[in-house]
């Protein structure tokens, strides 16, 4: 999914919050000394360099099972977002009100024809 960021086949919406969450799930001690430790910051500052920033201008809280879930949705509100790509689908269900699909990476990689 990564290598598909920046290619205009479609859009990477991020927020100052997701970003922070990124780095510090990424962060956490049991990734440290791992292959790719040292790249975490990279990618972190392409996601940024490549993702259209959107600013929440309205809080659909509460809305998700997982109070830390509520930022992803609001971001996909705010983008006009399609699709969240999520290992997570239990808990952005209420997605679908606002019209947004929820896929896991493997299906959404399907559905652009990146895999078979």
């Amino acid at each position: 999914m990564l290598s598909l960021v920046g290619t205009g086949r479609f859009a990477t919406n991020i927020s100052v919050p997701l970003i922070l969450e990124y780095e510090s799930a990424a962060k956490k001690t049991k990734w440290e000394g791992k292959p790719g430790w040292n790249y975490i910051s990279d990618i972190l500052d392409y996601l940024c360099l490549e993702g259209e920033q959107q600013r929440i201008h309205f809080l659909w809280r509460p809305r998700t099972r997982d109070p830390k879930d509520d930022m992803i949705l609001e971001l996909a509100v705010a983008g006009n977002c399609d699709f969240i790509i999520t290992y997570n689908k239990k808990d952005l269900q209420d997605a679908n009100i606002f019209g947004i699909e929820l896929l896991d990476p493997k299906e959404f990689l399907l559905k652009f024809g990146e895999i078979q």
